[in-house]
């Protein structure tokens, strides 16, 4: 009987401000990763953590040192007889809810420890995350998912339904993964930090290596953001997928407008258009783009939607036709089941959100996942890719051909090395001195 014996936590930040990595039209920061370990006394450690933006990583380890003590002392077999009591300890704790509720800092620092948790199951299990969810009864996938509050979306039996779907061709599907990978596309090219030639490099650069879908970051000056698309553009000829990124920075209105301009140069989706709890916003621009593109371009958003009841009304409302999970946004594996379980329910293709500090390897496994078990096909589904900091995890993603190949090693990718924890550490870490 597995018990989990010690809960630490890090404060581990990359200084990629100064080279424009990450730049968006908002976002200005050091990648940053509030990095969970779970000490067990048998031997395995259960790693997670939380994705955040330089100094707000303070505030996200100070969130998971409030919540450890449900965590720290607990068996393995005690979590997994009741999952979403364990859950709820984390999202609903009854004196730290008041500052959510299940949003913000302690929803996130909630899914540093439920990923560390659900890594540790994996590792005890002695497989990669993807086929230790597509390999779980339906029984104990649905046991693991909060229904209250998504239940007039989607019920135990209908997630029930999908999962035993889910189980036909499951080995075909696995086949097809195992010879192809799974398909990606980069944001690499397009940070909004970047200059005209290294955007022009970048492209020519991802499309020798085989992307066929790339990403870039707009929301600066309108001219300048159609200026990049169309170098993009004719980097990448009219085939190849271009999406846009606008991080929340447009107003409705604004986002009709500034999308119609850049509707020259054919984009398949427009993310984050608007503020990110603007759900009849998020509709209003989706029948916009629909009238403008034909439907061509669609609307996508998720990677800062605070918890399952969001995505609900988002799926509810037609407000989106591309859904964009995180794995640590939200409350990690339990609550990012229902995200998926309910998309597929309305029939929405997933496309997680990723780049950041490891968020590649972790959503590399909920993708997989989706595929074999519960959405069942690659159409519209597309992992995004990022090449910036893989070397600091003992199993970084691998590539090839702008696909991800399947992960091999135990757990949820998650475990960061050593010495690059000691390195980066703040403040104190060589990187910070």
């Amino acid at each position: 009987m597995t018990r989990i014996t010690d809960v630490t936590v890090h404060d581990v930040r990359f200084p990629t401000a100064a080279s424009g990595d990450g730049s968006d039209a908002i976002n200005r920061g050091d990648y940053s990763a509030t990095y969970v370990e779970l000490g067990t006394d048998a031997g395995p450690t259960g790693a997670g953590f939380t994705f955040t933006n330089g100094r707000g990583n303070e505030i996200t380890c100070a969130a998971v040192e409030a919540l450890r003590h449900h965590v720290a002392g607990r068996t393995v077999a005690e979590i997994d007889a009741d999952p979403v009591a364990f859950w709820r300890s984390l999202s609903a704790d009854v004196q730290l809810r008041w500052l959510g509720p299940e949003k913000g800092v302690i929803h996130m620092a909630t899914g540093a420890l439920v990923n560390a948790v659900w890594d540790l199951k994996a590792k005890l299990a002695g497989k990669p995350m993807w086929r230790y969810l597509a390999e779980l009864p339906t029984d104990e996938l649905v046991a693991s998912v909060d229904f209250r509050h998504i239940s007039d979306a989607l019920t135990p039996d209908e997630a029930t339904a999908i999962l035993d779907k889910g189980r036909d061709g499951l080995t075909e599907r696995l086949a097809v993964l195992e010879r192809d990978g799974f398909p990606s596309y980069t944001t690499s090219v397009g940070w909004l930090g970047y200059p005209d030639d290294k955007v022009r490099a970048l492209t020519r650069e991802a499309y020798a290596r085989g992307w066929r879908a790339m990403k870039m970051k707009v929301g600066g000056p309108p001219a300048d953001d159609l200026r990049r698309a169309r170098i993009i553009r004719a980097e990448i000829g009219p085939d190849a997928l271009l999406m846009m990124d606008a991080n929340q920075v447009w107003d409705v209105d604004e986002a009709i407008a500034n999308m119609s301009a850049l509707a020259e140069v054919d984009p398949y989706w427009i993310e984050e258009p608007t503020h990110a709890d603007d759900i009849l916003g998020h509709a209003r621009i989706a029948r916009a783009m629909t009238e403008l593109t034909g439907g061509r371009c669609r609307v996508a958003t998720g990677e800062v939607a605070a918890n399952r009841v969001i995505f609900k009304q988002l799926l509810q409302a037609e407000a989106i036709g591309v859904m964009q999970i995180d794995a640590c946004r939200v409350g990690g594996v339990n609550e990012v089941l229902a995200e998926i379980l309910m998309a597929a329910k309305f029939g929405v293709p997933i496309c997680p959100h990723s780049g950041g500090v490891g968020l590649c390897e972790y959503v590399q496994h909920l993708a997989i996942f989706d595929y074999l078990r519960v959405g069942t096909s690659l159409e519209g589904r597309m992992v995004e890719y990022v090449d910036h900091l893989h070397e600091h995890f003992v199993d970084p993603v691998r590539t090839r051909d702008g696909r991800y190949l399947l992960p091999t090693a135990p757990g949820y990718s998650t475990l960061m090395r050593p010495e690059s924890i000691a390195q980066f550490s703040f403040p104190d870490g060589p990187a910070w001195r």
